[in-house]
């Protein structure tokens, strides 16, 4: 076993472990002050009242405000923006100076070629739930294995992760009948992704894994779509003018506009 996955599965397991109340309590509330995490737009408020620290990672918001406009694409989780750009000859950066072609990330022809490209960074102390961007229906999801090797910025600027992490790939279909790819790429003691309209996706498979949906699978905006079980990362590739990007802040919230569909 690798050094990261060791070190990953020791996490996960302290994480999902739960504590007697009094030093439980301790746990969560030095994640709280550590991550500055305003636990008023939780619930429970109270940190106290999660039972083990994996409960503290996936807490629900109370509230979330998705913008109705059918064309808006909206952030599918809370963020960092890390990078966003034009697929240039089928190629994209994880981070600035660090490029890879979208052939090693998904393992299949995608005609990305000119289109635009996202990624979104969860930090530890985030929301770890991510929605649905925008009315859309899964074609098919890949599961692809890989380490589990950290996301955070300060690595990727000194290494390719993204191509080699664990993954899962979401090939979506737009109201308008364009494709677009939903990543959520695994990291650092995120011991699984969880995909919500399908229980298989959260199994460790040795090889690339792929289910296609003969049957629709038919999701709207705000749906909750999954969770990650500690900080990743979620990639959005867009194709060829199929989708103008709005955003100009560096960190969004659930909801918050990042582009739209035309």
């Amino acid at each position: 076993m690798s050094p990261s996955r060791l070190f990953s599965n020791i996490v996960v397991k302290l994480a999902t472990t739960k504590f007697p109340k009094f030093l439980q309590c301790f746990i969560n509330k030095t994640f709280v002050k550590i991550y500055k995490i305003d636990m008023s737009e939780f619930v429970p408020e109270n940190p106290c009242e999660y039972e083990t620290l994996k409960d503290l990672f996936i807490r629900q918001k109370k509230y979330i405000e998705f913008y109705e406009e059918e064309d808006i694409f909206v952030s599918p989780s809370d963020s960092e923006v890390i990078m966003d750009g034009e697929i240039t000859k089928n190629k994209v950066y994880q981070i600035k100076g660090k490029e890879y072609s979208i052939d090693e990330l998904i393992p299949y022809e995608t005609k990305l070629n000119g289109g635009y490209y996202v990624n979104l960074y969860l930090s530890p102390g985030d929301y770890h739930r991510f929605h649905v961007p925008i009315d859309m229906e899964i074609v098919k999801a890949t599961y692809v294995p890989g380490t589990l090797k950290p996301v955070k910025p300060s690595v990727l600027k000194k290494e390719l992760i993204f191509p080699k992490n664990k993954r899962i790939v979401l090939k979506c279909k737009d109201s308008k009948s364009r494709y677009f790819y939903f990543v959520a790429i695994g990291a650092m003691c995120v011991g699984k992704i969880i995909i919500n309209f399908d229980e298989r996706l959260q199994k460790k498979y040795d090889n690339i894994t792929t289910f296609e949906y003969k049957n629709p699978i038919n999701l709207k905006k705000g749906d909750e779509l999954g969770r990650f079980e500690f900080g990743s990362s979620i990639l959005l590739f867009f194709g060829e003018d199929h989708f103008k990007y709005l955003n100009q802040k560096d960190y969004v919230e659930v909801g918050d506009i990042l582009g739209e569909i035309y």
